[in-house]
């Protein structure tokens, strides 16, 4: 006898009102099926889903021939997209029984032989638990009816196999951050298709533990920072379906009686602008927070940043008014700067409702367009900085005894050994595409820009896999105002005896880079690149042009341009050599021209040092008059004890302790970090912070006189002043490496 389709319960009005929520959410139709570009969008995935539907042939390994199983990505995407066709106006085929029928058909087939109840998860779990059943529990909500009751238990019996509620109940191992949340979608899916009231409850509630701060581990810390796997900063990839995964599922049981009512869940908004908008710049998400996925594909940093962007306006729909207005108006900024990738273009081709929502503001002139933020944003419990100015932007990747050196995986960023060695990415206008466009597959991986390396030869995927590659030391992080800051690393090579001090501090217009105690003993020279640009542009070397793909001078420089691009100088005359070369690399190979600076320390180098200055964005004439200014800074130390410079003109004294003792006029107990900032109407700022996160206490002394304290700090447990400032400070330890500053009235 021919099963007829499952029967509709007419009481059940909450789940009723999911499944619409689920399709309006993900699905559509927040736009006009019958407007351009949706018409068009649609009729194609009517076209594609026909194709799918006709050439579908079930068999014992396959639903469709060239796709064998276990196919745990392309079958359930195929099944996905021929559903929404059916349940998606303007697609020609929206309500067409026999497509629907054959969806069933197909999620039955594929439930039988491969998402079977009692069947063994070979391979990554990511696919058994999260991946297969949220698209073939998609399908299955997006059609209705038409699966049968037999097919809906059967599909909701091998769901509880793969994902039973137990694996809600604890907060720990790949259970947590954003694999959590989709864990808590699946959850929520399997109960709107059972109409399992206390499945849907366990769903919202376990999401609880991700609405909270975290010390250690996965999650949100209270910088901004966002990690997953342990050692990973990710808010591209994990963080963006994090932040999508909540959205979607606060807007999903709003109004419903599972609504999430967590108090705590402010925390998710707050870190819109804390922890996700400080990592995207011009619509781009920086590869520095996007661990193995940084190679994935050409532009992926451009998608993430897309994808980012596409969950806060959705999150928006549950946001404050004042919050949304501000998302909205920060969303609209990136749009209109995103020139590498149209983000609306993209928009079009990949998510129709990100598309609607995105088409709305930016056509809507009381939405005015957010600039890009001025200052720096340093992500201490992550080893991640962010520093921005007008025309530049810059990001820098370090590693630490809790954030690992790179992540890889799953065979993916096997040659990422140093970029959590001091990699210095930087972007001035124009350059949004410096690193996405085939940057991974041909640079250089022992050259990246920024990094001291041994140059020793490392395996594919040296170091344990999922970021467990963290070096022993705690000195890692820095002090900063919100405008300047003082940034440092005390580096351990990946595999290698490499011992080193690296600092950077951050201004208007350059980034003045140190290095001392260079230490190595692997029998190979080891390097400080000063920059690897993907170009071909023109290289200044000391006012010569150098044409020369074999290298450069010999030779004592003072500075070096390229054209387009920005420049740099080295105080003292250091020698630095120089490569023009075209790379080739990629699955595809792809060939791309690279300009590479970088400075030899020589074989097994004892205690060598560097100073060099970055200047994104600066003119040929602008290096050179730099480069013609010797005191513009004054190096007050470089050794592996304390590392610091001045600014005069800036008014800015800045001192990376490795350990207690004096840079200058200024002097500290122990090791931490020390931002000075004398401002133009007679006061001054003293900023510090313990990156090592183990200070009782710490006490600072300036040499300057100062006549009174105008602002402290809670932590300030005392200040005397007069002939010279002297602060002392309580417990830091656990205050994430967090900055302190408090403000004088110079005397």
């Amino acid at each position: 006898m021919k099963e007829g389709p499952r029967a509709a319960d007419p009481g059940d009005a909450a789940f009723a009102l999911l499944r619409r929520r689920w399709r309006e959410v993900t699905a559509g139709p927040g736009f006009d099926a019958t407007a351009e570009p949706y018409r068009t969008r649609l009729a194609e995935l009517g076209v594609r889903a026909a194709g799918y539907r006709d050439a579908m042939a079930p068999a014992g390994t396959r639903l469709w021939p060239g796709l064998p199983f276990p196919s745990l990505v392309a079958t359930p995407a195929r099944l996905q997209a021929m559903a929404r066709a059916y349940a998606l106006p303007g697609t020609g085929l929206a309500g067409d029984a026999d497509l629907a029928a054959a969806v069933a058909a197909g999620i039955d087939h594929y439930r039988r032989l491969v998402y079977a109840a009692g069947a063994d998860p070979a391979g990554n779990w990511w696919h058994w638990e999260i991946g297969a059943p949220r698209k073939l529990l998609d399908a299955a909500l997006l059609i209705g009816p038409p699966l049968t009751d037999r097919q809906s238990a059967a599909l909701r019996d091998a769901v509880d196999h793969f994902v039973p509620e137990c694996r809600l109940d604890d907060y720990s191992g790949t259970s947590t951050g954003a694999n959590r949340v989709d864990l808590c979608t699946v959850t929520l899916l399997r109960a709107v298709l059972g109409c399992d009231p206390d499945r849907a409850a366990l769903a919202v509630s376990a999401l609880s533990p991700v609405f909270r701060h975290v010390s250690e581990g996965d999650g949100f810390y209270r910088d901004g920072s966002f990690v997953q796997h342990t050692f990973v900063p990710y808010q591209g990839t994990y963080g963006a379906s994090l932040l999508s995964g909540l959205a979607t599922l606060f807007a999903v049981v709003s109004g419903s009686p599972w609504e999430v009512a967590d108090p705590a869940r402010q925390i998710v908004f707050d870190m819109v602008e804390r922890s996700f908008a400080p990592v995207v710049h011009d619509g781009f998400c920086m590869d520095l927070f996007s661990g193995r996925a940084v190679g994935r594909e050409p532009y992926g940093d451009h998608r993430r940043g897309h994808a980012i962007a596409a969950a806060i306006l959705l999150l928006g729909e549950a946001a404050s008014t004042a919050e949304r207005a501000r998302w909205q108006g920060m969303v609209k900024g990136w749009a209109l700067r995103e020139t590498s990738v149209p983000m609306l273009e993209a928009a079009e081709r990949n998510d129709l409702g990100f598309h609607a929502r995105l088409a709305a503001i930016l056509d809507d002139d009381a939405i005015p367009a957010a600039a890009e933020p001025d200052g720096h944003r340093l992500l201490a419990m992550s080893a991640r900085a962010v520093h921005r100015r007008p025309s530049w932007c810059a990001g820098l990747s370090m590693a630490s005894h809790r954030i690992g050196h790179y992540e890889h995986g799953n065979g993916e960023n096997l040659r990422g050994w140093h970029t959590g060695s001091g990699m210095l990415y930087w972007w001035a206008d124009g350059h949004g595409d410096q690193y996405s466009d085939s940057f991974w597959p041909t640079v250089d991986p022992y050259r990246l820009p920024g990094t001291t390396v041994s140059t020793r030869r490392l395996a594919d995927g040296a170091g344990t896999a999922w970021g467990d590659t963290c070096p022993p030391w705690r000195w890692v992080g820095g002090a900063t105002d919100g405008v300047y800051a003082a940034v440092g690393q005390h580096l351990s090579g990946l595999e290698s005896t490499l011992e080193a001090f690296k600092s950077w501090f951050f201004l208007d217009d350059a980034v003045v880079c140190l290095g001392a105690g260079i230490t190595a003993e692997d029998g190979v020279p080891v390097e400080t690149v000063v920059d690897n640009r993907r170009t071909g542009a023109t290289l200044t070397v000391d006012g010569d042009t150098d044409g020369d793909t074999r290298g450069g001078p010999d030779g004592p420089v003072g500075w070096a341009h390229i054209e387009g691009h920005g420049g740099y100088v080295l105080p003292g005359g250091a020698r630095l050599r120089t490569l023009r070369e075209r790379r080739t690399g990629g699955s595809e190979p792809v060939t791309r021209s690279y300009v590479t600076l970088w400075l030899d320390h020589g074989v097994d180098p004892v205690a060598a040092g560097y100073v060099y200055l970055l200047l994104p964005g600066a003119s040929l004439a602008e290096t050179r008059a730099r480069a013609a200014a010797p005191g513009w800074v004054c190096v007050l130390a470089n050794s592996d004890r304390r590392q610091g410079v001045r600014i005069p003109s800036l008014g800015i004294t800045a001192v990376n302790f490795w350990n207690g003792g004096a840079a200058g006029d200024v002097a500290a107990s122990a090791p931490c970090s020390v931002l000075v900032r004398e401002r133009g109407d007679g006061t001054a700022t003293l900023t510090v912070s313990d990156p090592r996160r183990d200070l009782d206490e710490l006490t600072v002394v300036w040499d300057r006189p100062v006549a009174r304290l105008i602002r402290g700090h809670p932590l300030l447990a005392g200040a005397a002043t007069g002939a010279r400032l002297i602060l002392r400070f309580g417990r830091l330890s656990d205050r994430g490496g967090a900055s302190k500053t408090v403000t004088v009235r110079l005397g």
